[in-house]
């Protein structure tokens, strides 16, 4: 039996190593089984059955092109639209060409809970999310005579480095608190103050870029994942940490929320650096105690650790792929999937 061709768009490249191109490598590994998956920066023309735009102002052009059988505003039959992150916080406010490829979506993806409330209500309906995956790891020995944070993104203001680096500061007269930062400076400037931070602190080490395993080593072994954005569509790195045992300290942003959920204990304001100070010394004040915040973290992240299994992932996939194929064959009669 002929599969069906898919043609995933990615804005991005194997050597930016981001979060986008991890996630169109990892469907595309998911899904090759049963369609032939393509990868692309942008459409060429070339005839597919499906195609899944990742980022709906990067992909403008793609998503606008491709054919829709009702007239020029209508809904392509077989188009789905992931958002990512910045798109959906903060181009579908603005942008035309990503507002438009709202309105052209026959499917809307978005990666965690919290973001269906961010889409305009005309489109919710076609929204779905599909938590994104990882394998878990078992969780390393963390050494009791230190604690040890790592951050991991690229140096680049939706990141939030400099709460990293002002918390650092207020921190650098406790030798037991080490600090690791991982990501390679997009903005010169940010990696000037990294340089900056790691001269006045002596605990705190910006590392660049590293090789995705390595950094996830570094996650594994570390007690706490900083993670300081100030707009997130799902972020890889908070998944990764709980999937290897690491708890998280994150902003509470609606990205983040998303995936920790309402209730988690680990959050301190965007920005707020005396905030993500005084964590990060109750983590070390409460770490060898049974029953402190740190436990409550892992208990928490365990709990959630089921949402970023690959099978759930892959069936909700499958899921999304058997709705656009439908609606194309017969796009009288097949509905957009409600909110998942």
């Amino acid at each position: 039996m002929k599969r069906s061709r898919l043609l995933i768009i990615v804005p991005a490249t194997a050597a930016a190593n981001n979060g986008n191109w991890q996630t169109a490598q990892r469907w595309s590994r998911m899904l090759r089984p049963t369609f032939q998956v393509t990868l692309a920066q942008g459409w060429n023309g070339e005839p597919f059955d499906v195609m899944l735009a990742l980022h709906a102002r990067r992909s403008a052009e793609s998503i606008a092109r491709w054919p829709r059988t009702q007239g020029a505003d209508a809904v392509a039959p077989g188009l789905g639209v992931v958002l990512t992150g910045t798109d959906l916080y903060r181009d579908i406010q603005s942008d035309a060409s990503a507002q438009a490829s709202l309105a052209y979506a026959q499917q809307l993806v978005v990666l965690q809970e919290c973001a269906p409330d961010a889409l305009p209500v005309a489109v919710r309906p076609k929204a779905r999310v599909i938590f994104q995956s990882v394998g878990l790891r078992q969780t390393a020995v963390k050494p009791g005579q230190l604690l040890r944070a790592v951050m991991v993104g690229h140096l680049r203001e939706e990141k939030s480095p400099q709460t990293l680096f002002n918390a650092a500061r207020r921190l650098k007269q406790h030798p037991d608190i080490h600090i690791d930062h991982i990501g390679d400076a997009l903005d010169a400037e940010l990696g000037r103050q990294a340089q900056a931070c790691a001269a006045e602190c002596p605990r705190y080490r910006w590392l660049g870029g590293l090789a995705h395993d390595v950094a996830r080593r570094r996650i594994q072994r570390a007690h706490v994942l900083v993670h300081a954005s100030r707009m997130e569509g799902g972020a890889h790195v908070v998944m990764e940490a709980i999937c290897s045992g690491t708890p998280v300290l994150a902003s509470r942003i609606p990205g983040n929320v998303g995936m920790l959920g309402a209730g988690y204990a680990g959050y301190f304001e965007h920005g707020n650096a005396q905030e993500l100070a005084d964590l990060l010394l109750r983590l070390r004040a409460e770490q060898k105690t049974a029953d402190g915040l740190y436990r409550l973290l892992q208990a928490q992240c365990a709990q959630r650790a089921p949402l970023f299994a690959p099978a759930a992932e892959k069936a909700a996939l499958t899921a999304l792929m058997r709705d656009l194929l439908q609606y194309k064959t017969n796009p009288e009669t097949a509905l957009p999937h409600a909110c998942a």
